[in-house]
């Protein structure tokens, strides 16, 4: 974790009149009152600086789930860099800056084999959104992508956040298509929550930009 702080520098500017003669001396009460117009002026200046800089590169957190091997990372790539990208299955995370659709997002993409899936929650405050991965190929893990799924739309610090669910790989043969991936993931029984499924390919990038159309519609109302 980062901690900055932010100093902000004062100037004090002395203005001194030498041989100023009796009839141009400018009176005491109005020389305060222009010189107060004036720091005013520079200060209004500066704060409206200081919160461009502060808010103009303001970013929505999104997380990346989803079982080992869905294709988080490759989806990831495909948001930054518009492409595949060779990749490891991830043991931690990566997390990177995203801008889509003039929005900026701070996207953290989480291992997601047995061991690390726990920690989790550990990432889970401030998001905005979860993007949740599936492959669509891996039948036999559908159950426990359902429940680890369950499980984390119950942590309280996630109840706001909206669900973009991506059945992956449909490039792939044998994939199961967005609507029964919906039924095993039991999406229909959700309440309270923003959600969407996409049918998509993070390899050769088919339906994410729709997934991700539907994503920024819904933090934009938020």
């Amino acid at each position: 974790v980062l901690l900055c702080s932010v100093g902000a520098r004062t100037s004090k500017q002395r203005i001194e009149s030498q041989d100023i003669t009796e009839q141009h001396k400018i009176p005491r009460e109005q020389h305060r009152s222009e010189r107060n117009h004036h720091n005013l002026f520079i200060m209004g200046n500066s704060m409206s600086w200081f919160s461009n800089l502060l808010f103009s590169k303001k970013e929505i957190r999104i997380l990346i789930l989803g079982l080992d091997n869905a294709g988080k990372t490759t989806l990831l790539y495909r948001l930054k860099v518009g492409e595949v990208v060779t990749t490891i299955p991830t043991i931690g995370f990566n997390v990177e800056s995203v801008t889509y659709k003039n929005l900026n997002f701070n996207v953290w993409d989480l291992g997601g084999q047995t061991s690390i899936r726990p920690y989790w929650r550990c990432y889970y405050a401030n998001t905005a959104a979860v993007i949740f991965v599936v492959d669509s190929t891996d039948i036999e893990r559908l159950h426990t992508a359902s429940e680890e799924l369950s499980a984390m739309l119950n942590e309280e610090e996630l109840k706001d956040a909206a669900l973009l669910v991506f059945a992956n790989k449909q490039d792939q043969p044998g994939a199961k298509g967005a609507g029964e991936i919906s039924e095993a993931l039991r999406l229909g029984e959700l309440r309270d929550r923003n959600w969407s499924i996409m049918a998509c390919s993070a390899v050769d990038g088919s339906g994410v930009n729709e997934g991700m159309d539907w994503l920024v519609q819904t933090v934009n109302q938020d």
